[in-house]
C-alpha cells in the first residue's frame, strides 16, 4: 500500500469518526483524492504545490468537467489538506490561495402541487404492489424524506398515534418528522392488506417490500418514479429527490418558516435549506407575471 493510498484512507477514517459521514459521501471523498493522486506523476499527495492542484483542475476542465464539478473536487482537496495540516503532516496547505470555480446557484428540479397530485394518483391500486407504490409516494411527499430513509424504513420508526416518523439521517442525527393524516391513512391501509400479499409466508422489518421480501433498493425506486411520470403525463427532470424538494417549496410557498421546513429535512445548516426560498421566489414571480393585470 503506498504512502498516498494510507494518507487518503487515514483521512477517510478521521472523517468518519468525528463526522459520521455516509459510506456515499466518504466513497466521493476517496474518488476525487485517487483521481488527484493518479494524475500526479512525480510528487505524492503530501508534497503537491498550489501549482500542481491549479494545473489539475485546468486539466479537468479541458478534459470537459464542469466548474461545479471542479468547485466540488477543490472542496474535496481542501478539506484532506486541512486535515494533514491540522496532523502536522503538512506545514502549508497548498489549497489556501486557490480561487474555487465560479458557479451560478442550481436550482433543484421541482412539481408543481398539480403536478405531484397526478404523479400521486398514477399508481394501480387495486394490485398489492400499486398500492405500496402510491403509500410509498405519499409518505415520500408527505415527509420530504431522502429516497434512502424511505426505502430503509421498518415498522419501529412509525407512530401512527401521533402520525410521525422518526428518521436517522446523514451524520446519525435523528430528526421527528409528522406526516399528516393522509399518509397515515395510506400506510395503514397498505399494512392491512397489500403487504402481506406481497410478501405471503415470508417475514420482514422493513415497512415497504418487494415480491422478494427484501427492501426496495434506491435504484428500483427511481425507475419506478420515472414509470409513473411518464403514466401521468410529467415531462420534467424527475428523481425521487424531485418529490423532496417539492416538499421543502410548497411548505415555503404556502408560509412555512424557513427553520422549519430546515428541521424537517434533516439539514444542519441554514443555507443549504435557503436555496428553496429561491424556488418559491421565483414560482412567486411566475405567478405574478401571469395573473396580476400589471404582471
Amino acid at each position: 500500500m503506498s504512502g498516498s493510498t494510507k494518507s487518503i484512507e487515514a483521512f477517510l477514517n478521521a472523517l468518519w469518526l468525528e463526522f459520521g459521514l455516509s459510506d456515499n459521501t466518504l466513497a466521493a471523498y476517496g474518488s476525487d483524492l485517487n483521481q488527484f493522486d493518479q494524475w500526479l506523476k512525480s510528487v505524492t499527495l503530501q508534497e503537491v504545490c498550489a501549482t500542481d492542484i491549479s494545473s489539475f483542475l485546468l486539466h479537468r476542465q479541458q478534459q470537459g468537467h464542469s466548474n461545479r464539478s471542479s468547485a466540488r473536487m477543490l472542496s474535496s482537496l481542501r478539506r484532506y489538506y486541512g486535515y494533514l495540516l491540522r496532523e502536522k503532516q503538512i506545514s502549508v496547505d497548498p489549497t489556501q490561495l486557490i480561487d474555487a470555480p465560479h458557479i451560478g446557484r442550481h436550482l433543484p428540479d421541482s412539481l408543481s402541487e398539480t403536478d405531484v397530485e397526478l404523479l400521486l394518483r398514477a399508481p394501480e391500486t387495486l394490485h398489492a404492489l400499486g398500492f405500496r407504490d402510491r403509500a410509498m409516494l405519499e409518505l415520500l411527499y408527505a415527509a420530504g424524506l431522502r429516497v434512502s430513509e424511505l426505502v430503509e424504513m421498518t415498522f419501529q420508526q412509525v407512530n401512527f398515534r401521533q402520525g410521525c416518523i422518526r428518521i436517522t439521517g446523514k451524520g446519525d442525527k435523528e430528526r421527528l418528522v409528522p406526516i399528516g393524516e393522509e399518509a397515515v391513512s395510506w400506510l395503514e391501509r397498505y399494512l392491512a392488506g397489500p403487504r402481506r400479499d406481497i410478501l405471503g409466508s415470508r417475514q420482514s422489518d422493513y415497512l415497504f417490500v418487494t415480491s422478494r421480501g427484501s427492501c426496495m433498493t434506491r435504484q428500483a425506486f427511481w425507475h419506478i418514479i420515472k414509470r409513473y411520470a411518464k403514466q401521468a403525463g410529467i415531462d420534467k427532470p424527475l428523481s425521487p429527490h424531485t418529490l423532496r424538494h417539492a416538499f421543502a417549496t410548497h411548505l415555503l410557498n404556502h408560509g412555512a418558516d424557513l427553520r422549519v421546513v430546515q428541521l424537517l429535512l434533516g439539514h444542519s445548516d441554514l443555507s443549504t435549506t435557503q436555496i428553496y426560498t429561491h424556488i418559491a421566489q421565483y414560482r412567486l414571480k411566475q405567478l405574478h407575471s401571469k395573473f396580476h393585470p400589471r404582471g
